[in-house]
C-alpha cells in the first residue's frame, strides 16, 4: 500500500521546488519521496526514498519545545511565547510589532522557536548543544544523529531574517542571554541530519504519550506529549495548518528540508520525506501521501 501511495503521488513533486534560500538545501533531489511508519507494536513499514538523509529544519521545533517545557515552569515558557496560530508565513516578523504583547504567536513559527531554543538549560553553549543533541538521539532512538555542518554554515551565512527576529525579541525582553549564542544553537538544531525512520520513531514516542514501546522507558511526560501534539495540530503545518487538519486530521510538523513528522495517538508514528515544497514551505507530494494514508487507514483523529 505504501509503495502504491508513494508512486501515485511522486508526480506531484514536479509542481513544487526545493528550498533554495538556504543554499545547501537546494542540492536535494526534487523527485525524492519516501515514507516510514512505525506502529504501536513496533512494526516498521517503508517505501520510496525512506532512508535518504536530510536536515530536520522546522521539524525540530516540537522537540525543542518539549525540552523547554521539561526545563522550565510552563508559566515561564508561555510568558515568552504564545499558544495561538499566527495565520502568517513561518518566517514572518509582522506580528512581533503589531500585536499588543509583541510576543511570538506560537512555538512553531521561527520567532517562537528561537525563544524556546533560548530556554534550554545549560551552563555553557557547549552544554546546551550536547543536551539538545542527546535529547534528539534519545527520542529518535538513534545514537548516531549528528549535525550537518555544511547546512549549519549555510544557514548561519544566510540567516539574516532570523537574526533580525532574534534581536527584536531580545529588545522586547523575550530572549535572555547572548543573541548570537541562541541563534547558533537554533541553526544547529535545524541542521540535525535524520531520515524518515528517525521521524517515525519520534512520532511513535509522541503517539504513546512519551513511553518507549520497546523498553517501557518514559522519554516524555504525558502532559508534555499532549501539549506538543496539540501545537502540531494547530500550528504544525505553517499557515496551511487549518486545511491540513481538515484534509488529513493528524498532528504533524513540516520542515523546509522536506520532512514531515506525524503522530497518530495510540496508533503510529509517521515520517515522510519529499524536498519539493509548495509555496507555504510544506512537502507538496508529502502532503498528498499523508492525505491518502489518512483516508485509507482512517487515521483522522477528529
Amino acid at each position: 500500500m505504501l509503495n502504491e501511495i508513494v508512486e501515485i503521488n511522486r508526480r506531484h513533486t514536479s509542481n513544487g521546488n526545493v528550498a533554495s534560500y538556504i543554499p545547501d538545501l537546494g542540492k536535494a533531489c526534487k523527485e525524492d519521496l519516501g515514507i516510514c511508519i512505525i506502529d504501536k507494536d513496533n512494526k516498521i513499514y517503508t517505501a520510496g526514498e525512506y532512508d535518504t538523509k536530510f536536515t530536520i529544519q522546522s521539524v525540530s521545533k516540537p522537540i525543542v519545545l518539549a525540552m523547554a517545557l521539561m526545563d522550565n515552569d510552563w508559566s515561564h515558557v508561555f510568558s515568552k511565547v504564545g499558544m495561538e496560530p499566527s495565520g502568517d508565513p513561518f518566517n514572518s516578523i509582522m506580528k512581533l510589532e503589531m500585536n499588543d504583547t509583541k510576543k511570538p504567536c506560537n512555538p512553531m513559527i521561527n520567532a517562537g522557536a528561537i525563544v524556546t531554543t533560548s530556554l534550554i538549560k545549560g551552563d555553557s553553549v557547549e552544554e546546551k548543544e550536547e543536551r539538545m543533541l542527546n535529547f534528539f538521539r534519545k527520542i529518535a532512538k538513534n545514537d548516531k544523529l549528528s549535525i550537518n555542518y555544511d547546512v549549519y554554515n549555510s544557514e548561519k551565512r544566510t540567516g539574516d531574517r532570523n537574526r533580525a527576529m532574534a534581536y527584536l525579541l531580545k529588545n522586547d525582553g523575550f530572549i535572555e542571554g547572548d543573541v548570537e549564542e541562541v541563534l547558533d544553537l537554533y541553526f544547529k538544531q535545524c541542521s540535525i541530519e535524520i531520515d524518515t525512520v528517525d521521524l517515525a520513531r519520534i512520532g511513535t514516542n509522541l503517539a504513546t504519550y512519551g513511553v518507549d514501546i520497546e523498553t517501557g522507558e518514559r522519554v516524555l511526560s504525558e502532559s508534555v506529549s499532549r501539549m506538543v501534539k496539540t501545537f502540531m495540530v494547530t500550528c504544525g503545518m505553517y499557515d496551511a495548518s487549518g486545511e491540513f487538519a481538515i484534509r488529513v486530521g493528524i498532528p504533524a510538523k513540516s520542515g523546509v528540508g522536506g520532512g514531515i513528522l506525524a503522530s497518530v495517538p495510540n496508533r503510529m508514528g509517521i515520517g515522510v520525506y519529499g524536498p519539493s515544497l509548495d509555496k507555504k514551505g510544506n512537502s507538496i507530494a508529502g502532503l498528498r501521501v499523508l492525505e491518502d494514508l489518512s483516508r485509507m487507514l482512517k487515521l483522522n483523529i477528529f
